[in-house]
């Protein structure tokens, strides 16, 4: 019986438009369009690199029919610098799966090169992760890939030559456990060697130069990162601009940051656990900018609260004050002055004296920056209905001695501490105010009569941090007598027994500077004092009553600190204006 069946043509092979486009053209003969697309399937290659690679049509020949098709912008590449191109733009991982290139944005209207400008899903994807619309240059398949590889490239050989051989294995920064998990399925993209690396050394290095904070900004062209030491801000570091990105998705996973989160600032917190039985905490604020996310971290070391009220630079009048007033079984202790004076080191200080096993010590702060064991510490959450005066509440059902106070900032919250120093709680808070004097109008300005702020306060310490000279170079120095009487030395302290001193600078020191020394205002509220607050004294009048009693003013209490040879009168001149 004879064999009826024929066999039937294969089906054809629905090309793409860029093939179908050189076949038009004459560039591609049919087949050969048809086997490259095959085998660029078979390979899960993107048919233009196939086409490329095979030598089939040359790479200007592909870009300019399908400028020519599509009616898409030719760019050559080789007039690109890829240090000038603008960075975060897109996520570092689509551009490099999709293999394109942003080149700028305009409204609401992204610029980005590809060779391929047929893939509608990448413009999609593009489009839902960055909110904006694609509008296409097409360029040579090589000159893209090349482009990429140079980025990648200065990234990651920029880096490794900032770190260096520097052994890293003794140091390990870890994630904060006590923070909520948002990054368990996007931790591996971020674990970029160069960049974990990277991120090590510049925490190890500011602690090691006890930097206080460590500022990565990005601008447009550049990126910088900056420490502040004794209180100067100073340049660290230059990395490339393209690293941006991935540095700040790195710093947010080890925060337990949620790192598809770009457009509001967050808050967060890290560790780095450095030997055997030492651990610093971080915290992490992320916010965002024109060029990317500044982030800045805060170096927050719990031995800073151990080191003992000697250590904190108050002279003996003013450090028995202080011990007199903590030891009052109740009344408001009030700290003073502006961001970065030391406030939360001395309050916890003084919590670290009272802290005993006979007294029971509830803390709330915004947020809490030093752990301190058998102290209960709380974070204020505003958002989930948790504030300073919730916090307060709550305390007071909690059978408290002492209450810490991170800040008064409101009317609500100081009633409420006032309340509790009133009714047998010793209070410690900070408020931001120039001087102790200050503080007491003020409170009176937020609306707490005068009566509750005479009846509760019993001190308050004003305080800055000046940068401490340099004893191996410090140097003495001639200042013009009129000078010091300007400055605020009275006749009397100009007995030639003592010569200030002035920064030199050598390889130990910061410009002349090691180290802080606290310039403190310690004003116990006096029973006079009192009597000024109950009939709405002001400011000025309490500051006379302060020093006819002996206390010193900032300006007095720093110029103490020039005739001791601690610090410069510059310096002096420069943290207290009087």
């Amino acid at each position: 019986m004879a064999d009826n069946t024929t066999n039937s043509p294969a089906p054809p092979i629905a090309l793409p438009g860029i093939a179908r486009a050189l076949v038009a053209s004459g560039k591609l003969p049919l087949a050969k369009a048809e086997a490259l697309y095959a085998s660029s399937i078979k390979s899960k290659n993107s048919f233009i690199g196939e086409l490329v690679a095979s030598g089939a049509v040359s790479g200007i020949d592909v870009a300019t029919i399908i400028s020519s098709v599509y009616s898409v912008p030719l760019i050559d590449l080789d007039a690109v610098d890829a240090d000038r191109l603008p960075s975060g733009l897109l996520d570092a991982k689509v551009v490099s799966s999709n293999k394109i290139i942003p080149l700028a944005k305009r409204g609401n209207r992204l610029v980005v090169v590809t060779a391929d400008p047929t893939d509608h899903s990448v413009a999609e994807q593009i489009k839902f992760t960055s909110q904006l619309s694609v509008d296409w240059v097409v360029a040579e398949h090589a000159k893209v890939t090349k482009l990429l590889e140079t980025i990648a490239k200065q990234g990651g050989d920029s880096l490794n030559d900032i770190v260096g051989d520097v052994n890293l294995n003794e140091f390990e920064v870890s994630e904060d456990t006590e923070s909520p998990d948002k990054n368990t399925n996007e931790e591996m993209d971020v674990e970029d060697a160069p960049i974990v690396k990277f991120l090590q050394k510049m925490l190890i290095d500011a602690f090691n130069m006890r930097a206080s904070d460590l500022h990565f900004e990005p601008y447009e062209h550049n990126y910088r990162i900056r420490y502040r030491i004794d209180g100067e801000l100073r340049e660290i570091a230059s990395p490339p601009p393209g690293i941006k990105d991935k540095l700040a998705s790195r710093i947010k996973v080890i925060s337990r940051l949620d790192i598809s989160e770009k457009r509001v600032p967050q808050d967060g917190r890290m560790k780095l656990k450095i030997g055997a039985d030492r651990v610093i905490d971080f915290r992490v604020s992320t916010l965002p900018t024109l060029f990317g996310e500044k982030i800045v971290i805060r170096i927050l070391d719990p031995s800073s609260a151990k080191l003992g009220i000697d250590a904190l630079g108050y002279e003996p009048v003013e450090k028995e004050r202080l011990l007199d007033a903590i030891k009052r079984p109740y009344g408001m202790i009030l700290v003073t002055g502006p961001t970065g004076s030391g406030k939360t080191v001395s309050l916890y200080t003084c919590l670290n004296i009272l802290n005993t096993p006979a007294v029971n010590i509830a803390t709330a702060e915004d947020p809490s920056e030093i752990n301190l064991p058998g102290v209960n510490q709380v974070n204020v959450n505003e958002k989930a209905g948790l504030t300073f005066a919730t916090a307060l509440k709550a305390f007071l059902r909690q059978d408290p001695d002492i209450i810490m106070v991170g800040e008064i900032r409101d009317l609500e919250t100081a009633d409420i501490a006032i309340k509790a120093a009133q009714t047998g709680h010793l209070v410690l808070s900070t408020l931001h105010t120039n001087d102790a004097p200050t503080t007491l109008t003020r409170m009176r300005n937020m609306g707490i009569a005068p009566f509750n702020i005479a009846s509760s306060v019993i001190l308050i310490t004003a305080q800055r941090l000046a940068r401490r000279l340099c004893p191996n170079c410090k140097r003495p120095t001639e200042i013009p007598h009129e000078n010091l009487l300007e400055a605020g030395f009275t006749d009397e302290d100009l007995d030639g027994t003592w010569m200030p001193y002035e920064a030199v600078g050598c390889d130990a020191c910061n410009n002349g500077y090691k180290g802080r020394v606290g310039i403190y205002q310690v004003m116990p509220v006096s029973e006079e004092i009192q009597r000024i607050i109950l009939r709405d004294g002001s400011a000025l009048e309490i500051a006379e009553q302060a020093e006819v009693e002996g206390v010193r003013s900032l300006r007095q209490s720093g110029l103490h600190k020039v005739k001791k040879g601690l610090t410069s009168l510059e310096e002096v001149l420069a943290v207290t204006n009087e």
